[in-house]
């Protein structure tokens, strides 16, 4: 059964979706600025999409053996899917492992909009600039002074196994 969706009720969900692509593609703004893999675009339809989902969820199934969270519940594990997408692993190097750590963050962020949290989706949204931006400088002049190696991962070279994994023969 669906809730009487008069016109300012439509207004306020496409207000909601509004808030989660706007927000989401400040922070792939960031990105995009940092050359990442997944920039503007993939992080608009994340928070978007994520936005459409909790209203859809809270909107479109009502009821009394409905559980609306259902559906947000699978916008974490779904989003897992185009983070693991985003870490790339390259002569030993691990790269975008902060990439999937933001597109994981704007489907929260997409989420609280959905949802018509307006204030806690515009401060996740700073704090998330926050880590990506200032915290990066902050890691950069940290690095330099402690004359550290550059940034990444590196993953123990075994050359031996010709790429397959430990656990098989």
């Amino acid at each position: 059964m669906t809730p009487d969706l008069t016109l300012d009720v439509q207004l306020d969900l496409a207000l909601r979706l509004t808030v989660g692509l706007v927000l989401g593609a400040v922070i792939g703004f960031e990105r995009e600025l940092h050359r990442q893999p997944a920039g503007f675009r993939t992080h608009s339809l994340v928070a978007l999409g994520a936005a459409l989902f909790t209203v859809v969820s809270a909107f479109g199934f009502t009821g009394d053996s409905v559980d609306p969270t259902r559906i947000a519940a699978q916008i974490v594990s779904g989003i897992g899917f185009i983070g693991a997408g985003t870490i790339l692993q390259y002569r030993g190097h691990i790269r975008g492992l902060t990439t999937a750590a933001s597109l994981w963050s704007v489907a929260a962020i997409g989420t609280a909009a959905g949802a018509g949290l307006y204030v806690v989706a515009v401060v996740g949204t700073l704090l998330i600039l926050v880590i990506l931006s200032i915290l990066d400088r902050v890691e950069a002049m940290a690095r330099r002074r402690l004359q550290l190696p550059p940034d990444g991962y590196v993953l123990p070279d075994n050359e031996e196994q010709d790429g397959k994994s430990e656990d098989l023969p």
